[in-house]
């Protein structure tokens, strides 16, 4: 299951600000309701205040309430991390998961 939604994940990127950028993310099997579109969205926010300490803060919030559920909390932590390995890189990033139950913060640290 978690491969088939890493493999076929897909996503769209709609710049929001010259320091932060906001990307919708596309599963197969995931959508949100209201909408029947992204399953979840990320928001990247750059933090480029001072060169010692850089940190990437991100933000990814599932909207499809199946992802709530405690049973699929490998699931959501599998794809968060393959977003954040997508979409910001080994970059020095402040991680945080909005998905009900499977809500969760981390640090990627170099």
């Amino acid at each position: 299951m978690i491969d088939v939604e890493i493999q076929r994940m897909t996503y769209t990127k709609n710049f929001r600000s010259p320091s932060a950028e906001e990307w919708y993310i596309f599963l197969p099997n995931y959508k949100d309701p209201s909408t029947g579109g992204a399953a979840a969205k990320a928001i990247i926010q750059y933090n480029i205040f001072d060169n010692k300490e850089i940190f990437i803060n991100t933000t990814i919030i599932f909207d499809d309430p199946a992802l709530f559920n405690n049973k699929l909390n490998r699931l959501v932590y599998a794809l968060s991390d393959e977003i954040v390995n997508r979409l910001v890189g080994y970059a020095d990033t402040l991680l945080s998961v909005h998905a009900g139950e499977n809500s969760y913060n981390a640090v990627y640290k170099q």
